[in-house]
């Protein structure tokens, strides 16, 4: 059985529509270090945090990981430190993005834009903050970056992380369409997971941080977008077997 015609586009942000991670690994040792706390995070030991979706959540888990187990007196001061560190590492991040410290990704305009001119939609499914969105796509596609996506779903409107599916199922929700007439993009397995959830067919372009993680049941696993158009994911799509996703 053919899939249905194609219809949207849903990209998540960090490691597929930009390369970040590096500056997100900088930004959250400029906080640490801005709050004086002697925790350093190398690129090894950032590769295995990468694991646990949020950068909120991935403090936490840290912490916990080297103190055993965090004991909260007070009742909110675990959640104010963590917010205070995750809005110290925010504003570092903003400020590399906006010095051009990031970048866009391989073939990603190029393919928004030939979705765009198709008829297609966009939208975003992603557990960063709007902030970090923001940023990030205001340098790379201008102060209009928002015209391109219809929907926007992020962690202030998904609090469950990936690899839950809650974030895709929001943008399917949002756009009222069916899995079956649109493709993710992701880079990690938990993204994987989470679009799989959802029932999407998924192309992923791993990065330095992701390239060793299980991307079994991905439509296509790619170095990244450059080169990818219209008329390859149609075609990818027709070879997927009816009723599979991601």
């Amino acid at each position: 059985m053919k899939p249905p015609p194609l219809q949207a586009l849903i990209f998540d942000v960090d490691g597929t529509l930009a390369d970040t991670e590096r500056a997100h690994r900088a930004a959250f040792n400029h906080a640490f270090a801005e709050a004086g706390l002697d925790w350093h995070w190398d690129e090894p030991l950032y590769t295995r945090l990468l694991e646990v979706s949020g950068g909120k959540e991935r403090i936490l888990h840290y912490w916990k990981t080297i103190r055993g187990g965090v004991l909260d007196v007070s009742g909110s001061g675990v959640a104010d430190t963590v917010q205070r560190l995750h809005d110290l590492k925010t504003a570092a991040y903003e400020a590399m993005v906006n010095s051009g410290a990031v970048s866009l990704r391989p073939g990603v305009l190029e393919l928004i834009a030939q979705a765009r001119a198709q008829g297609l939609g966009l939208a975003i499914a992603t557990t960063t903050s709007p902030v970090n969105i923001a940023a990030l796509l205001r340098r790379g596609m201008g102060a209009d970056w928002r015209l391109n996506f219809s929907v926007i779903a992020d962690a202030s409107t998904a609090p469950v992380k990936k690899p839950h599916p809650q974030v895709y199922l929001q943008a399917l929700a949002a756009m009222n369409l069916p899995a079956a007439a649109c493709l993710a993009f992701e880079d990690s397995a938990n993204g994987l997971r989470a679009a799989a959830g959802a029932g999407l067919a998924t192309i992923v372009t791993p990065t330095r941080f992701t390239r060793h993680h299980d991307f079994s049941g991905a439509l296509r696993v790619l170095d990244d977008l450059a080169g990818v158009g219209m008329r390859e994911l149609n075609a990818w799509r027709a070879l997927q077997p009816a009723g599979a996703a991601a």
